[in-house]
């Protein structure tokens, strides 16, 4: 799909694909969503550059994310998407500075985009040029990601209280399953914030910025809060651990308490078993055969042999 905002629109309009399309003067920001080929090939000719294919946007590279040819900035970013879903992911979507213009191709629906984008139409002084458009879905993107790691932790908070206060005996599953997502969704939103601050590393050298104070200033604004929202994630993934060893911790405790009731029980019945089975034994020379005493001895031994092992471990404290 080719959408395009145009300077002082009210909202985006589908580019035509005829054979003399053109992007027009005064368009802003070129949307590319899941673009045809058609689609690609009409946006390369009319503005001068050749855009990355959707293989080479899932390079990790360095090189291969962020580079300047024939005029333009190419930038290439891990977005997380689809943190409210079942499978959370993350996805490349790449930025291309063309001169006032700005490019961008996704293959993935992330939410900051589809915020951004609602606001620029009802505020089209949002996006007045392609540089102010690019910093302005940054400025979403990294607003999205804190509010992503702010619900996570929040989360994992509650699984610490569940962990802790939990009633003896209650079952684990659901909490570890709990952590899990919340570590796989810090993980990636780790991911993307490395890419997002290599990228701000990149568009600080990039010439399209040079000359404006401004602009500039924005671009260490949004290198300070992906630093600290990184800073908070790398915290963020140290509790989950210590949450996720600690519950691993107490499973273990509870096993071995159980284990131990049942090897405590063994050691208990084992002597009277001996007794029993020395006794029921049929030999017909048995000096303890025909005692009228021979059963409460027996009995009396049984409940000897069971009783000092339980007082001897309630001593040593095992019980």
């Amino acid at each position: 799909m080719l959408r395009i905002l145009r300077h002082g629109a009210p909202g985006f309009e589908s580019g035509g694909l005829s054979p003399d399309w053109r992007v027009p003067a005064d368009a802003v920001w070129i949307e590319l969503v899941d673009p045809t080929r058609a689609e690609e090939v009409a946006v390369e000719q009319s503005i001068g550059l050749l855009l990355p294919t959707r293989e080479e946007m899932a390079e990790i590279e360095a090189s291969s994310r962020l580079y300047q040819e024939d005029g333009g900035t190419f930038m290439t970013a891990t977005v997380l998407v689809n943190a409210d879903g079942d499978l959370p992911t993350a996805a490349p979507v790449t930025f291309v500075l063309a001169g006032a213009r700005l490019v961008t191709i996704r293959y993935v629906e992330p939410r900051a985009f589809s915020v951004f984008a609602a606001q620029a139409e009802r505020q089209p002084s949002l996006c007045p040029n392609g540089l102010q458009t690019f910093l302005g879905l940054l400025d979403a993107i990294v607003d999205r990601t804190a509010d992503i790691l702010e619900r996570t932790a929040a989360e994992v908070e509650v699984q610490s209280r569940a962990i802790f206060s939990r009633p003896r005996g209650a079952a684990f599953e659901q909490i570890l399953n709990r952590l899990g997502r919340a570590q796989n969704i810090n993980s990636k939103a780790r991911d993307s914030l490395v890419s997002l601050a290599r990228l701000l590393s990149f568009a600080a050298l990039a010439e399209q910025f040079d000359g404006s104070k401004e602009l500039r200033d924005h671009l260490k604004s949004l290198q300070r809060d992906v630093q600290s929202i990184t800073d908070h994630s790398s915290y963020l993934a140290g509790n989950i651990t210590f949450l996720l060893d600690a519950a691993l911790g107490l499973i273990n405790i509870e096993q071995n308490s159980i284990f131990k009731v049942f090897s405590v029980f063994s050691v208990i019945f084992l002597p009277p078993t001996l007794i029993a089975g020395i006794y029921g034994m049929n030999f017909e020379h048995m000096p303890e055969l025909r005692w009228i005493e021979g059963y409460p001895i027996a009995i009396g031994l049984m409940f000897l042999a069971a009783g000092a092992p339980l007082l001897w471990f309630k001593r040593k404290g095992w019980l």
